[in-house]
């Protein structure tokens, strides 16, 4: 009995080291299994919380390009666009394209929204002092939220105020440079580009630019 002792004594002291290593190797990954956990409960939160885009267009003479690709790449990623205008009904873009109005600006609550998104083309011209949209723009970039212009439309912005000592970008031709002079104007730094992002400003300058703006607006959001 004796001669075994010596053996029961090492069997012993070799099942509490096992013991012991299994404990310390779960302690040791729960916490990283709970951080992740952690890191999705965070991420899909602020995904559901933010995947709304509000999209602001010209009840006439919106351009196409600018609204439809912008918001496919939107909607691709992820996210639920909705449309205003300054009145409500079918809106008509220049080449045809037909959208829905059922929200006006004074129905807008910006906490609901993660960006908005203000679409060009000669239509959105007549609109440059529409106090509305001005409104909006204003109380989305009070709010932190992304404020994104294409084409003509950022000089909304600049008529809002909201580019001063920013820089951006805005549709221009060789015979017309008048919306770049309208930027200077009103304190912006006019880039050449056809994207330009300043902290929560997004700005592009016309219609071949739609799916690099949708792709910025996408990056900005979720990074």
């Amino acid at each position: 009995m004796k001669k075994w002792l010596p053996y029961l004594l090492l069997l012993v002291i070799l099942a509490i080291g096992l013991i012991s290593w299994f404990l310390e190797t779960g302690k040791q990954r729960l916490p990283e299994e709970l951080s992740v956990d952690a890191s999705s409960q965070i991420l899909n939160s602020r995904v559901t919380m933010e995947k709304k885009i509000l999209m602001v267009i010209a009840f006439r003479d919106f351009k196409d390009e600018e609204y439809f690709v912008t918001k496919e790449v939107l909607e691709n990623a992820g996210f639920t666009v909705e449309t205003t205008s300054s009145r409500s009904g079918i809106a008509l873009g220049v080449d045809g394209g037909e959208v829905e109005i059922k929200i006006l600006p004074k129905d807008i609550k910006v906490t609901d929204y993660a960006a908005v998104v203000f679409v060009g083309g000669p239509g959105i011209s007549t609109e440059i002092t529409n106090s509305d949209f001005q409104l909006l723009a204003q109380e989305f970039n009070q709010e932190g939220k992304i404020v994104a212009a294409i084409c003509l439309a950022p000089e909304l912005l600049a008529q809002a105020g909201l580019l001063k000592n920013k820089k951006a970008t805005v549709w221009s031709s060789p015979f017309d440079k008048s919306a770049i002079k309208f930027l200077e104007q009103q304190g912006a730094h006019y880039q050449n580009e056809a994207v330009v992002i300043d902290q929560n400003i997004i700005t592009a300058n016309g219609p071949s630019a739609a799916q690099a703006f949708g792709e910025a607006l996408v990056r900005t959001l979720i990074f």
